[in-house]
């Protein structure tokens, strides 16, 4: 059998931008099916986990992770701007359209917007909170316009509430995080990991 990945990210995080693409490929290699679960992870997941926001967290810890950001950045060739334009942006609207792709259009599509909103905020200098820019990525990866406004319904907001409880009792603190066949893998620097877990059977 297949295994099932669940994949817990909030959009706006650089560390899912950095580890997207490459989850994606290992995924794919093992065959594994991945359930695209966005959360709330500043407003729900950080406060009953001990998580902080960027900008309450302790300045060392603001800076190592700038380290860290251009450390991985480079390691895996992957562009990233340090200081981005947009951003803190609210991730919610992109997290909804997400969930709208996965359900109407599948894990696949899903998976594809997530790799063009996470690369927006941190390569491409666009906002995430701004419609006419996630109407450009539905465009350029030829999905139906109208998920924009399906994205809005208080069905996939409970949807998107639902993920996120999901998330916490997994034991879900931080993005992104892979629960492979209920055994959770935090991080994109987890991925090693991850890929070897698939390959156990």
């Amino acid at each position: 059998m297949p295994h099932t990945i669940d994949y817990y990210f909030t959009p706006i995080s650089p560390w899912t931008y950095l580890g997207h693409d490459r989850f994606t490929r290992i995924a794919q290699a093992a065959g594994a099916r991945i359930n695209v679960l966005p959360v709330d992870l500043g407003g729900k997941v950080f406060p009953v986990s001990g998580g902080l926001p960027l900008a309450k967290r302790a300045p060392q810890r603001q800076a190592y992770r700038l380290v860290e950001l251009a450390r991985f950045s480079a390691f895996h060739g992957v562009p990233l701007t340090p200081h981005p334009k947009f951003f803190p942006v609210p991730p919610d609207d992109a997290a909804r359209l997400i969930i709208t792709v996965a359900r109407h259009d599948g894990a696949d599509a899903a998976m594809a917007l997530t790799s063009a909103v996470t690369r927006a905020t941190w390569a491409e200098e666009r906002s995430i909170a701004d419609p006419a820019e996630l109407a450009a990525m539905l465009a350029a990866l030829g999905l139906p316009a109208q998920r924009l406004a399906e994205s809005q319904s208080a069905d996939v907001q409970a949807r998107f509430e639902a993920n996120t409880q999901q998330a916490i009792d997994a034991g879900v603190f931080g993005a992104p995080s892979y629960v492979v066949d209920g055994e959770l893998f935090w991080g994109q620097d987890r991925l090693d990991f991850v890929e070897r877990r698939l390959a156990r059977g």
